[in-house]
């Protein structure tokens, strides 16, 4: 199975700035995943710029099956979280929403976060998230993560806005394989025409064997694609 996440920016083309299903599209086919969790996605809204952007990209890439999950509705008009395409059919799929921190710790912007979790037919549970940006928002989210994963075959992946060396993903680290430990050699994801920093992540359970992982250098969004190809 292969696996990708992609933070899309609400595909939103990095080098032209304007929406562009296309361009998105073409790098995920690109990368010819069979699921592929997606984050800062829209869905349909009031504000006209708000529309079904995962159904859109599952047309458009051939992925017959897809979920969005919103995690806020901005101004009451755009709703806006991760997304799922897969080739394999999703027999249940739910939003869980990751609680905010009361109080807030930090001086920084705060933002509503979810986990989208799915489970396949084939029996694989894929849980998708897009942590805050902080400490105590990614705190609480490790911890929702935790209580939503599966035992056996389960994939976990998305932006988490953490260094691979912070240690609020040692949790996750005690639960589950990093793919990126496949990686040959340094693997950035962000920005994506000069990446600086390793923030995205695809991790699986214990029973998964990892074959192969990168971050092929695709500037579509501003976020490059993490891939990995595992085996249960």
């Amino acid at each position: 199975m292969k696996v990708m996440t992609f933070n899309t920016q609400h595909c939103l083309n990095y080098l032209e700035q304007k929406i562009d299903f296309d361009v998105m599209a073409e790098a995920i086919c690109a990368c010819d995943p069979d699921i592929v969790g997606l984050n800062e996605m829209r869905g349909e809204g009031k504000n006209p710029d708000y529309t079904e952007q995962v159904k859109t990209l599952a047309e458009k890439t051939g992925m017959p099956y897809y979920y969005f999950a919103p995690a806020i509705v901005l101004n009451g008009e755009g709703p806006y979280g991760n997304g799922f395409l897969s080739k394999f059919p999703i027999v249940h799929a739910e939003t869980v929403i990751i609680p905010d921190p009361v109080p807030h710790k930090y001086d920084g912007y705060y933002e509503t976060r979810c986990v989208l979790r799915a489970e396949l037919e084939n029996g694989v549970t894929v849980l998708v998230s897009h942590f805050g940006l902080n400490p105590d928002e990614a705190e609480n989210a490790v911890a929702t993560v935790l209580s939503n994963l599966a035992k056996e075959k389960c994939v976990f992946m998305g932006d988490l806005n953490l260094r691979p060396d912070d240690a609020i993903l040692s949790p996750i680290r005690a639960k589950m394989k990093d793919t990126a430990d496949l990686f040959e050699g340094e693997k950035l994801s962000f920005p994506s025409d000069t990446p600086r920093m390793k923030i995205d992540y695809i991790f699986v359970s214990p029973d998964a064997t990892v074959l192969s992982a990168d971050i092929p250098a695709i500037v579509a969004s501003d976020h490059r694609p993490h891939v990995a190809e595992i085996k249960f």
